[in-house]
């Protein structure tokens, strides 16, 4: 019987690991995409030409021009389709995710020790973000 809820939390801990793999992760496919569709210049160039006649997405070849508009920042990557919506979906399942982390976190708090400020401050920030994560990946 003892053995049981070390098995059920030890399930839990897989989710505070997954968060950082899951979104790190999604920030790149999110670039890959992107970089795919020529809505911004790849990473290793860094030498950006600020006299391009031409936008970015009607280039063909090899070598892109590209402008101080196409730097490849995050918020770049996920503005226009597809990749948007792949970022608003990245960023609501983290926004999710963050939410259940900080509930479960302040729950085992108040079940090993008592319930403080400090405990509630953190489930308050944490929720926060988790609201912040959600407009910053549904209104680019």
């Amino acid at each position: 019987c003892e053995y049981l809820p070390a098995v059920n939390m030890s399930v839990w801990m897989i989710l505070p690991v997954s968060l950082p793999v899951f979104t790190i992760t999604g920030i790149w496919v999110v670039y890959a995409m992107a970089l795919y569709n020529q809505h911004v210049c790849p990473v290793h160039n860094w030498l950006y030409n600020e006299s391009c006649e031409e936008q970015l997405p009607s280039q063909i070849g090899p070598e892109l021009c590209c402008t101080l508009d196409n730097i490849p920042l995050i918020s770049k990557c996920g503005t226009l389709p597809p990749e948007s919506c792949f970022f608003s979906l990245i960023c609501s399942t983290g926004a999710f995710m963050v939410m259940l982390i900080t509930l479960l976190r302040y729950a085992h708090v108040i079940e090993k020790h008592q319930n403080c400020v400090l405990n509630m401050a953190s489930l308050s920030t944490g929720w926060i973000c988790a609201a912040g994560l959600t407009m910053v990946g549904n209104f680019q």
